[in-house]
């Protein structure tokens, strides 16, 4: 996309949202850098400079516009695509693991040396591994600065700083302000523009906030639209586990809670839709964190979960090839494919699935969790425990799995080769090696394997073509849906996993029909998008709008 600096020229005067986090404007004359939909005026085309990533932005001495939140925007959709060196360094540099091992982990988790490591990233992304980190540990901090009370002591060493002084020198620098002027008075008035900067990080500005809690953190985790957000909150209702996930437990139908096991410690966090009629579609998001240092984990981990940095319309424009998707496009505009905060739980949920029932399946995985999981200091409703680690399953045993012997055996065997390292199940793993290990594990086959790389390893193309679910979907059994849904999957590519939730979700809507579909589920959801100019769409194909679903061109 940079390779022509007019073509992006172009979209900048557009000021179209889709772009957001695809790439950066540095504007020479104020030297700030904003996202492409900044509502400031336009720069003068010999003024303005793209960059790839925020960092590089920063890198080049550009500071973040206050107004637009450039540096909050949701992530590019390639890195999960593409999943290069590149991806996977962003994926793991979001996780917290350049301030947690420094560069030399990140190295070798990506199997580069460090020199290596910063010639790709620099050549890709337009700045290093360091300077990404920081980029990530400065948006941390803000997030902590404005939506907490605590000291900037206590925000510095928190958002991932070694020094108080790094950290004032590092806001003065990214933002052009010190960090102390970030924080925003707790009641009172607040004016347009300052709405304007906080719309893709706090809800409700202008209220006064509630009291301080302990670790506790609210933030609106910006997504691009189409949002149906309600329907991956059902899909993920469907899917809770008791002590670890429950959904309407407070009352609220939409919102989604659950425990989350974190670098230095444990939490639960909440997710509900935000419609953002304003600031665009949104989730919105609670967190409480036994200790501040995983605020930025914990995000990303969010994100991983909603799928929030997706890019609907390139997944609408090419499904809406297939004529047999039309009605599941416009039933659930920007579906999203529901990620998980953590990869052994997932494997795990997959293999106890295995030949059974969905709610036999969260029956089991209940059990597992009561009898080996680790109960949480202070719970909250249903939330009573973390998932228990590999290493606690592996050393508990199959005597913990009710069923057939071969289900426990198999858990026993997937919780000791991720204990061993065998299995790495993150996202900053190369998803093909992370298969063919999956697969060596006696009793895990292609569809758990599959299920693992769509969920857990973000693969935006897998198609469990053995799923009895999307066998229903397409109306055919056995031998002949494997055989049409191996033939349908190349129209598919790059979003094959977008194609599975559709179908998936035209079996649930017809055994649960007061789901909101179609014009209600979007009004909840989010806007459509804006219109896309035909010179625009020409030079973009990936982001322009889908073709007309009603139309079968295959």
């Amino acid at each position: 996309m940079l390779t022509d600096p007019d073509s992006c020229y172009r979209v900048l005067t557009g000021r179209d949202r889709r772009f957001d986090g695809v790439f950066y404007v540095g504007v020479t004359s104020t030297g700030i850098y904003c996202r492409p939909s900044c509502p400031a005026r336009t720069p003068r085309r010999e003024n303005t400079r793209f960059y790839p990533s925020a960092a590089a932005a920063q890198d080049a001495g550009f500071r973040a516009c206050r107004r637009c939140r450039p540096e909050a925007v949701p992530g590019s959709p390639d890195w999960d695509v593409a999943a290069a060196v590149s991806g996977r360094a962003m994926r793991l540099i979001g996780d917290g693991v350049v301030d947690r091992e420094g560069v030399p982990g990140l190295a070798g988790r990506l199997g580069y040396s460090q020199r290596q490591l910063h010639r790709l990233l620099k050549g890709q992304l337009g700045a290093g591994p360091l300077a990404l980190a920081r980029a990530r540990r400065a948006q941390t901090a803000r997030t902590l600065v404005e939506a907490t009370s605590m000291s900037m002591a206590d925000v510095a060493f928190a958002a991932g700083f070694t020094s108080v002084r790094q950290f004032n020198a590092t806001m003065q620098e990214v933002y052009g302000v010190p960090p102390g002027a970030l924080r925003r008075p707790r009641s009172g008035h607040v004016d347009q523009l300052d709405q304007l900067d906080q719309l893709d990080q706090l809800g409700q500005p202008g209220r006064p906030r509630r009291p301080e809690q302990s670790g506790r953190i609210e933030l609106r985790l910006a997504c691009r639209a189409p949002f149906d957000g309600r329907a991956l909150v059902h899909f993920l209702r469907l899917h809770a586990v008791a002590g670890i996930e429950d959904v309407g437990a407070d009352g609220d139908p939409e919102v989604y809670r659950r425990t989350l096991r974190l670098p230095h410690g444990g939490g639960r966090l909440a997710l509900s839709p935000d419609p953002g009629p304003t600031a665009g579609p949104a989730v919105r998001c609670e967190l409480h964190l036994s200790d501040l240092r995983d605020v930025g984990a914990a995000v990303e981990r969010c994100r991983r979960l909603a799928d929030l940095d997706a890019d609907p319309a390139a997944v609408h424009e090419a499904l809406g090839r297939d004529g047999d998707l039309a009605g599941d496009l416009r039933r659930h505009p920007g579906l999203r494919v529901p990620g998980h905060p953590d990869g052994f739980e997932l494997a795990a949920r997959a293999v106890l699935g295995q030949q059974v029932s969905l709610a036999a399946a969260r029956t089991l995985t209940a059990r597992l969790v009561a009898a080996v999981g680790e109960p949480v200091p202070t719970p909250s409703g249903g939330l009573t425990h973390l998932f228990p680690t590999a290493e606690a399953v592996a050393e508990a045993g199959p005597r913990v799995v009710a069923g057939p012997r071969s289900r426990g055996r198999t858990l026993v065997a997937l919780a000791e080769a991720v204990a061993s390292g065998v299995v790495v199940l993150d996202r900053g793993a190369p998803r093909a090696e992370v298969l063919a290990a999956l697969l060596a594990v006696p009793g895990i086959g292609p569809w758990t394997a599959g299920y693992v790389a769509m969920r857990g390893l973000g693969d935006p193309d897998v198609v469990l073509d053995t799923d009895v679910g999307l066998h229903a979907a397409v109306g055919l059994r056995g031998a002949e849906a494997v055989a049409a849904l191996r033939h349908r999957r190349a129209g598919w590519q790059p979003w094959g996993s977008y194609a599975c939730l559709y179908l998936w979700h035209r079996v649930l809507d017809a055994r649960w029909p007061d789901l909101p579909t179609g014009r209600a589920a979007a009004r909840m959801s989010a806007p459509t998008p804006p219109v896309m100019s035909a010179r625009t769409a020409a030079l973009f194909p990936s982001r322009a709008p889908a073709n007309d679903p009603t139309k079968d061109v295959s």
